[in-house]
């Protein structure tokens, strides 16, 4: 039988700047130029794909992030998002957890009918089962992968286990059962060593590591489009760009990068008026009403100039309601002086790849996953290592001079920078990503092919 697989990914949401979006991207971009015929099933789409056929992208908003039902369960299973009386009572939760069963089996209907209709051979589930962010959807791939029976890959970005406002959940027997579920013919995929580890130690499950990665081949430069950034958005050539190609989102630590950027004003009083902080993706998908004004705030208390510009940016260029030149967050790092990325975790960093394919200079904390599977291929960025004093990072002055010695002296920001662009192009270019996804589709073809003849078995079994 064939090995060009027909592939349906499911997902909250596509077609975003998020890195699991971005990630998915990559991800059908490879799989397409390896034979494959991709679909998605998508709760939102931000803006249509560019690498799947049009007729092959379909809406199912019932797994939809912040959905009326999504906003309803959370609020009512997780401690951190509810504002309901203490009382609310055992038996009345546990029928709200029958009806959220009963609908996501539902949702597992609709995908196994979308996967009949359409003789999908496999499902990615992307952190549907990692992240309850969709539960419906979490539920349905449940559904869909063991009774159903379908060749089910989980692509897991990050655990639920790992985000405080996921912690001592009133459903965490249910997320043990089905995030990630362990059953015999799944396979799993996880972007870093360390995430590999922690899987197989607490599910007894060998998962794939595919890493994230970038497209170093078709890097972004400073061309025709993305040349009047800085004339567009109101800077001056001599300003001095320090971009957080991020969303705001309170683990990436935005307020130390703040403090990073006043401190350097602080010892070198020349760069002051030029510094300008620029935020550059949206708030995200982990709600936090007060962290925008917080990082306001405290830009103002300590005299940093912040930009945020994600009305601005878009995952592919174009023009928004008004006629204004969007930009791609590429757009904006190929124009930046210095990338800040100092989270205190992170699944991998896509952004921090970002930034060494823009071939732009970045000072970013020892996290982990940095530690673990980024730092050991011999990329040379500024290192802030993980150490808090009261809360906040502390950052010494070695960093700053680094930082000042990056933008006074071109030459040796230009060596840094192509080293660094080489060597992430060899462990974490494209090549990469393809050789690793056809280990994996090798490696669970058998069962793909066998979900195969279950799925014509039973289309035959139920035509009329």
């Amino acid at each position: 039988m064939s090995d060009h697989f027909r592939i349906g990914f499911v997902s909250g949401k596509l077609g975003d700047v998020d890195g699991v979006s971005l990630e998915v991207d990559k991800w059908i971009d490879a799989l397409g130029k390896l034979g494959h015929e991709v679909f998605t099933i998508a709760g939102h789409y931000r803006s249509p794909l560019q690498n799947v056929a049009r007729e092959n992208q379909f809406l199912l908003p019932s797994i939809r992030f912040g959905s009326e039902s999504q906003l309803n369960y959370e609020r009512h299973f997780f401690p951190y998002f509810s504002k309901l009386p203490p009382h609310d009572n055992r038996n009345s939760r546990n029928d709200l957890i029958d009806q959220m069963m009963a609908e996501g089996a539902e949702v597992g209907a609709v995908l196994h009918q979308h996967v009949q209709d359409n003789d999908i051979d496999v499902l990615v589930g992307e952190n549907t089962n990692a992240m309850p962010m969709t539960l419906l959807g979490g539920i349905g791939m449940y559904h869909v992968a063991t009774e159903k029976r379908v060749a089910t890959i989980f692509h897991h970005h990050d655990f639920w286990w790992e985000r405080s406002r996921f912690s001592n959940a009133h459903i965490e027997a249910l997320l043990n059962r089905i995030m990630p579920p362990v059953d015999l013919g799944l396979e799993h995929v996880v972007i870093s060593s360390y995430a590999a580890h922690i899987l197989s130690s607490l599910k007894r499950v060998q998962p794939h590591i595919v890493p994230n990665c970038e497209d170093f081949e078709h890097a972004v430069t400073r061309d025709d489009y993305n040349a009047d950034f800085r004339a567009q958005l109101g800077f001056r050539e001599k300003d001095i760009l320090v971009v957080q190609p991020t969303r705001v989102v309170r683990r990436k630590r935005i307020e130390d990068s703040v403090r990073l950027v006043a401190a350097l004003g602080d010892r070198f009083p020349h760069y002051r008026d030029r510094l300008h902080y620029i935020i550059s993706l949206y708030q995200g998908d982990e709600p936090d009403e007060n962290y925008v004004d917080e990082i306001r705030a405290l830009s103002a208390q300590l005299g940093v100039q912040i930009h945020f510009i994600s009305d601005r940016v878009a995952s592919v260029r174009g023009q928004d309601g008004e006629g204004r030149k969007l930009y791609t967050n590429r757009d904006v790092l190929v124009n930046a002086d210095l990338v800040t990325y100092l989270p205190i975790w992170e699944g991998f960093g896509n952004a921090l790849l970002e930034a060494l394919a823009a071939r732009v200079p970045v000072v970013t904390t020892t996290y982990l996953v940095y530690k673990t599977d980024i730092k050991v291929i011999g990329v040379r960025n500024i290192e802030i290592r993980d150490r808090y004093e009261e809360g906040r990072l502390v950052i010494e002055d070695d960093v700053l001079d680094s930082i000042d010695d990056v933008i006074t002296h071109p030459e040796e920001r230009a060596e840094l920078v192509e080293e660094n662009f080489e060597t992430a192009k060899r462990e974490f270019g494209l090549q990469t990503l393809s050789d690793k996804l056809s280990e994996v589709f090798a490696a669970y073809g058998d069962e793909i092919r066998a979900s195969r003849m279950r799925i014509r078995k039973s289309k035959a079994r139920y035509s009329v």
